[in-house]
């Protein structure tokens, strides 16, 4: 799905108006003459789980990723409906010399086949004769993996599911002939069965390995609307097999109806007449969720505080007439995202000081009426983000594959499958936070720590708790200890200018400085600030220590150092400085905006 989060990336950064930017992830693939962009972004509705367990009941998977998709957009059956006609299509992105080299791979293994067809009289009649025709005792020596396909019906098999079991019937099938082709009673006949099952070993044989040398293309997971739409009913008592009355798509009675149909469109409506009908600027719900949205990631708590909820049982806005201006002004301003950021950091509310103040404890202590700003715990991927800014190690490549930074060993013990977190080496391994690959039943530990929400469902709230495994995670992670000494070679290898560390002289010239210098330079790097002169003396007191101990002791320090140091750094000095790092980056103030 990394093609699918390039997609959101470049749509925020080329500040892509927010109704096109919803239209194209519910519906990408049905707007008129629709781009490889467009359907690319109708991924956003193949985020849902997906089960590859032989043996399971295809359709209820399918209804199950429906009602996620409903309940990510507005929990009502006829929304349901909108989704129910829709595929769910793999959508191949290979590149034009990759294409080039996989057409000639696929024509030769065509031309393969064809030479088998003529000597092979097996077909989807035969080998379904031969399905029905297996007793219990045939079917326990089969394969668990052929045995779950077997109860799988014909019609709710998948295209690797089919080919699973003509494999299986022609491995029998192949079986059966040369053991009769060796007991004919005419020798020339039994040499002819032979040479016709030696001839499709060897012709399979090629085709396999023609096809571990196609080239490997991008993929990623779209929606693709069916030509005939599926008929639509209301589950009783949830259950997808007792179907109750049909229904048609719609939405709520309560908004504003959907568009009439354009004189080029006949039938019923679909995913795009749902997602146009969401940003019409008729429809008073989008422009207001949205905004509430923003103005919680800014200020810890939405106007309405419960941002999933904007009906009878949810919270009302604490100011109704600013959330309807931000509303209406985001589509004044043609639904620019960018602008109604803008808008809001630069508004006095939010660049108010996040101190607390006594006596707004008695008249507002949740501070719903913003006389100051709120203080607030960065999310997980941010948390990654700015200690990798802080170190000089953020890469600074933007879209791409996930990426695998370290982790502690014996993540994946708990899990089902067994599966290998090889950690990434070069510049991959300082990506961004949102690059970590996510394994949705192993998430990576330092996005867990920090509240990162499980992946199963579609979150509009993040929770945020403060406990020690989080400092602990700050201290003693590998990824923020390889963070701690990147912050320590930087401080070393870099003066800061005179006037209290705003800037950075040439390398090479860290001799210059003192060590005030330095850690007020650290200082800024992590907290935007200059210490005071308690912060100042403290570091100053700890990095005499540890000079001190590192001297005595020169093999704990190379503990503490990468094995590969930079030019001109004394292992002993660059140890001292990475605990001083590491205590920088394990402050409070550090991971809060404050």
């Amino acid at each position: 799905m990394w093609k699918y989060r390039d997609w959101v990336i470049d749509a925020f950064n080329s500040d892509l108006p927010f109704d096109q930017f919803t239209i194209e992830q519910i519906a990408g693939d049905l707007s008129p003459n629709a781009t490889l962009q467009q359907r690319i972004a109708s991924g956003f509705h193949r985020n849902t789980l997906i089960n590859e367990e032989g043996g399971i009941d295809l359709e209820q998977f399918r209804v199950e990723s429906i009602v996620d998709r409903v309940n990510t957009t507005g929990s009502v059956y006829q929304l349901f409906a909108f989704f129910n006609s829709a595929d769910e299509p793999t959508l191949e992105l290979p590149t034009s010399e990759q294409q080039g080299r996989r057409n000639q791979i696929r024509a030769r293994i065509e031309e393969l086949k064809q030479s088998v067809r003529a000597v092979d009289n097996t077909s989807n009649a035969k080998r379904l004769e031969w399905e029905r025709s297996l007793t219990a005792t045939a079917r326990a020596k089969l394969p668990p993996t052929v045995n779950g396909i077997l109860d799988v019906p014909e019609h709710q098999r998948d295209a690797q599911q089919l080919q699973t079991i003509r494999a299986a019937y022609r491995f029998g099938d192949q079986a059966r002939n040369l053991v009769g082709g060796l007991g004919q009673p005419l020798p020339f006949l039994g040499a002819a069965h032979l040479q016709t099952v030696l001839f499709r070993f060897s012709v399979e044989k090629q085709i396999t390995e023609l096809k571990k040398s196609e080239p490997a293309v991008v993929s990623t997971l779209v929606m693709e609307e069916r030509k005939a739409p599926r008929p639509t009913h209301v589950h009783l008592g949830g259950d997808f097999l007792r179907k109750g009355a049909r229904v048609s798509p719609e939405v709520p009675s309560v908004l504003p109806p959907l568009p009439e149909l354009g004189a080029h469109r006949i039938g019923i409506p679909n995913r795009l007449d749902l997602a146009r009908w969401l940003v019409d600027p008729r429809n008073p719900l989008t422009p207001r969720v949205t905004m509430n949205r923003f103005w919680e990631r800014y200020f810890g708590l939405g106007l309405v505080e419960t941002e999933n909820d904007f009906g009878m049982q949810g919270s009302r806005p604490t100011q109704p007439e600013l959330l309807d201006w931000l509303a209406t002004e985001f589509i004044a301003q043609k639904w620019s995202m960018k602008a109604m950021h803008r808008l809001i950091v630069t508004s006095s509310a939010y660049r108010q000081s996040s101190r607390n103040r006594p006596e707004l404890s008695i008249i507002d202590p949740r501070n719903r009426l913003l006389a100051r700003q709120s203080r607030l715990r960065l999310e997980a991927e941010v948390v990654r983000d700015v200690a990798l800014s802080a170190s000089g190690l953020l890469s600074q490549k933007v879209g791409g594959p996930s990426v695998f930074p370290p982790q502690p060993e014996g993540v994946f013990r708990l899990t089902q499958i067994p599966r290998e977190w090889k950690a990434s080496d070069g510049p991959d391994r300082y990506r961004r936070g949102m690059y970590t690959h996510f394994w949705r039943s192993a998430p990576h530990p330092a996005l867990t720590v920090f509240d990162a929400p499980e992946a199963t469902t579609a979150c509009t709230h993040r929770n945020r708790s403060n406990t020690p495994l989080q400092a602990l995670t700050l201290l003693n992670d590998q990824a923020f200890f390889e963070f701690a000494q990147g912050l320590a070679i930087r401080v070393l290898g870099s003066s800061p200018l005179p006037t209290g560390g705003e800037g950075l002289g040439a390398r090479g010239q860290q001799a210059n400085a003192t060590d005030c210098e330095r850690i007020r330079y650290a200082f800024r790097l992590c907290l935007a600030r200059s210490p005071s002169n308690f912060e100042q003396e403290r570091l100053g007191a700890l990095l005499s220590q540890q000079r001190a101990d590192f001297q005595s002791d020169s093999g704990e320090a190379h503990l503490l150092v990468p094995a590969k140091l930079p030019s001109g750094i004394d292992s002993r000095e660059l140890a001292a400085w990475t605990t001083v790092a590491r205590v920088l980056l394990n402050l409070d103030e550090f991971i809060t905006r404050e």
